[in-house]
């Protein structure tokens, strides 16, 4: 795995691999070579290994509950509210947007799938912190703009709002998402220009919204 990782994050020869896993010469050589004889890593005519297609046949069978579940209902949200809807998950101290539902035209709040977000602002950023671990919220609280207090109203509503906290001109309002279990496993969120979403959008979205994350457990 380390020297999958590593590959991943950027080709690489036989030297940056070992700086890069701190493995020793030879046996990072025999991993990255019996790795490529599984197609799991390729060499390039530069000799520098690069993620091999076996990889992204693997991955292909991949299925995440989550993210079917969102291919349906976040589409409904989307529709229901007219404005950008997303899925977070934290990672580490950011969260990642995993799923995302545009509306067709007018001005809305792109937020691509794949984009890594700050944990210290947004209403999304509130929900993961609000349910995560003692730990990562004294981290998070340390350099956020919001504080505890904030938090523990966001676990007493069930949700969470923002104004103008990630960007300029743009609010959100964002809900947990559990699993079978009842732990926090994401964050759904609306997010939209302020002139349409109002300075209290939870007071115009938060059920819709509970009920959108309530379908996607049900999903799960």
């Amino acid at each position: 795995m380390a020297v999958l990782q590593a590959v991943a994050a950027e080709p690489c020869g036989l030297a940056e691999l070992c700086s890069r896993t701190g493995l020793p010469r030879a046996t990072a050589h025999r991993l990255a070579v019996g790795l490529e004889v599984h197609r799991l890593l390729r060499r390039g005519s530069d000799g520098r290994w690069r993620p091999g297609a076996a990889l992204a046949e693997l991955a292909g069978g991949a299925v995440d509950p989550l993210l079917e579940a969102a291919a349906t209902v976040l589409p409904k949200l989307r529709d229901v509210t007219g404005e950008s809807v997303q899925l977070y998950r934290r990672d580490g101290m950011q969260r990642l947007c995993i799923a995302a539902a545009e509306p067709p035209s007018g001005l809305r709040d792109t937020v691509p799938v794949g984009t890594a977000l700050s944990m210290t602002a947004g209403s999304g950023a509130k929900v993961l912190a609000a349910w995560s671990d003692p730990a990562t919220q004294r981290a998070v609280l340390a350099e956020a703009v919001y504080g505890e207090r904030t938090l523990m109203e966001v676990r007493r509503r069930g949700w969470a709002q923002s104004v103008a906290e990630r960007e300029s001109g743009v609010a959100s309002v964002s809900a947990p998402v559990r699993d079978t279990q009842g732990n926090v496993v994401a964050a759904i969120s609306v997010s939209g220009p302020i002139d349409r979403m109002g300075r209290r959008p939870g007071a115009r979205w938060a059920a819709d919204l509970l009920a959108a994350a309530d379908a996607l457990q049900n999903r799960l």
